[in-house]
């Protein structure tokens, strides 16, 4: 083996850095190129009050720390917001200070390593397609239940972005007009109704009614609505109390109508569900799966995708971050070979693209299966005349 090939070779197993910045939390981790999680370590996430800045100190201590002690190659960035399309801005977070945020850049100059960001969901997304439960499948859609809801879609073989960057805002589907208020800025969104804050702000509405069915609640919690966590409500649905229960069921019924819209719009084989409130299992699962059932268009005459809990947990995130960090710094070596290739071969590379444009004026696009591929619909004769091709 050259020494070109072995220096290239123990640069690719070299770790990466993931972060997942979400709405309360930084978590972040050493990931290995198995998915496996050599170090870690987690922050508080700055207030909405606090500035960008505050978030970017935040990012460079984790990279700091964990830099000291692994020999990384990158770090990737899960941000909990709209991510432009060059993946290098955060366009806006509704639970960060984050507005056109230039944070590629901005934490690139300071850890001083290649830095790639992208939507959270879309991080956890990846990771569970690589290493956890959507592996083999090539229409996955990931919803991710935390502070809000985020989502992810892949769809033959292909993560989507969209044309902007900002695919998979499910949380923001309006699905009760005129609903509840949600931090956007719109009423009735999906996140009002189906995710970590529901719970906890239905929680608390029962006990500040006081209401008897949720004494144990108001136990967990000594009176005081302010105490109340998610965690704290799940724990106490594990233990089979029936207030908390009928609130996870409640959550997920709004749950499966959700999937049901987007079953509709994307006919996935496969929905991830991640994020905290996953963590209850088939409390929250099995109510969300007879309400996607009931409201599934075209029910009992069509296939249906199947809900799966997401097997990575809540460190799906920056595992995907910290593989998305690893693909792009290999798309950008093999990209700098490629253009090295065309510098030395350009005029080779004029004949492929007239090749190419010969072709494109020789075709004919024909309906297969679901999609539209393209075939020859004629080939030149050498006198340059056109002739229809035969058929046995």
């Amino acid at each position: 083996m050259s020494p070109t090939r072995t220096r290239v070779s123990r640069l690719a197993l070299r770790p990466t850095i993931g972060i997942d910045i979400g709405g309360t939390k930084v978590a972040a981790g050493v990931v290995d190129v198995d998915g496996n999680i050599i170090d870690r370590t987690r922050r508080e996430t700055p207030s909405k009050s606090k500035s960008a800045r505050e978030v970017e100190d935040t990012i460079a201590d984790i990279v700091a720390e964990l830099g000291a002690r692994h020999h990384v190659l990158a770090v990737g960035i899960g941000a909990a917001g709209f991510v432009d399309g060059t993946q290098s801005s955060v366009l806006f977070a509704p639970h960060l200070a984050w507005r056109n945020e230039p944070l590629r850049d901005a934490v690139q100059r300071r850890v001083r390593l290649p830095v790639v960001v992208d939507n959270d969901a879309n991080a956890a997304l990846w990771a569970e397609c690589r290493f956890g439960a959507a592996q083999g499948e090539s229409h996955v859609v990931c919803v991710n239940l935390g502070t809000g809801i985020g989502g992810g879609v892949v769809l033959d073989g292909v993560l989507h972005r969209g044309r902007f960057g900002v695919a998979g805002e499910f949380g923001h589907m309006v699905i009760v007009p005129g609903g509840h208020r949600c931090e956007c800025g719109n009423r009735g969104c999906w996140e009002q109704y189906a995710s970590g804050n529901v719970l906890v702000r239905e929680a608390r509405e029962l006990v500040v009614n006081d209401s008897p069915v949720a004494y144990r609640i108001a136990e967990a919690c000594q009176g005081d609505p302010r105490r109340i966590t998610g965690p704290m409500v799940s724990a106490l649905a594990a233990q089979g109390d029936p207030a908390a229960l009928e609130l996870l069921e409640d959550i997920g019924q709004w749950l499966g109508v959700g999937l049901a819209n987007l079953a509709a719009a994307f006919d996935p084989g496969l929905f991830v569900i991640g994020g905290g409130v996953s963590d209850v299992g088939d409390l929250l699962l099995e109510p969300a799966r007879t309400s996607f059932r009931r409201t599934l268009t075209g029910r009992g005459f069509r296939p249906e995708a199947t809900v799966v809990r997401a097997a990575l947990g809540n460190e799906a995130g920056l595992i995907g971050a910290a593989d998305l960090a690893r693909r792009e710094r290999s798309r950008r070596r093999d990209r700098a070979k490629l253009v090295t290739t065309r510098l030395l071969l350009p005029r080779r590379r004029e004949e492929l693209t007239h090749s190419a444009s010969v072709r494109r004026n020789t075709r004919r696009a024909t309906t297969t299966g679901t999609g539209t591929a393209i075939e020859p619909a004629s080939t030149r004769r050498g006198n340059g005349t056109w002739r229809r091709p035969t058929t046995s």
